[in-house]
């Protein structure tokens, strides 16, 4: 069961990701879910889900965790007992986690041609316009869309809206980063962000900045 990627962000932050490619009965070998856990994974319908579910608990002892190390607050964002903080992504056959002393959040998005059509629902004109055109665009608003939803995760906050809440600033692709703010309740925060591509895959983290 190899890791398919380890990124080392920094002394405090490590993401592992996961790709997908064993049987269900593997993946579900010397796993033991909480209550809560139990409950979710046995409502899952798709086993693509279900194997998912599987692979970030595998995730999880990579990084010397359980199950039961893991709660889940009201707004179904996950928090380690320790206090480090934690994010999680599952996307077709890949899966991510990301650990950290600082807040932190993961995205993994498939790299699709519909993404153009549900663009102006996440990035606002003047965002969408800087992305330029031609065949990186899909893969441009592939990172806004993930950069969007890791800030989402580490954000935390219900309410928050894509469209008007998270302004992701213009990059190239080859640097592999950009910045990000984010407006909520008149604060404005300042996001560090990630990416990477693989397999017609992009994987965003996020980091708040120091």
């Amino acid at each position: 069961m190899p890791i398919y990627k380890r990124i080392t962000v920094d002394e405090h932050t490590t993401a592992l990701i996961w790709k997908i490619e064993e049987p269900l009965e593997f993946l579900e070998n010397g796993v033991k879910l909480s209550d809560y856990c139990r409950e979710r994974y046995d409502g899952m319908k798709s086993m693509i889900h279900k194997k998912g579910f599987m692979s970030i608990r595998h995730l999880l002892q990579n990084f010397g965790y359980t199950d039961f190390d893991l709660s889940y607050d009201e707004k179904g964002k996950p928090h380690l007992k320790d206090g480090k903080h934690i994010s999680i992504t599952h996307s077709f056959e890949f899966t991510a986690v990301i650990v950290s002393d600082k807040k932190v959040g993961i995205d993994i998005e498939k790299q699709r041609d519909k993404i153009k059509l549900i663009a102006p629902k996440f990035t606002p004109i003047e965002e969408y316009k800087a992305l330029g055109e031609g065949e990186d665009l899909i893969r441009k608003l592939t990172i806004v869309w993930g950069a969007k939803e890791s800030l989402y995760k580490l954000y935390g906050k219900r309410g928050l809206l894509f469209l008007h809440d998270i302004f992701v600033e213009d990059f190239d692709i080859s640097e592999q980063k950009t910045t990000a703010r984010v407006t909520h309740n008149q604060n404005i925060t300042y996001y560090t962000l990630n990416f990477l591509e693989f397999e017609n895959f992009t994987c965003v983290y996020a980091l708040a900045h120091e």
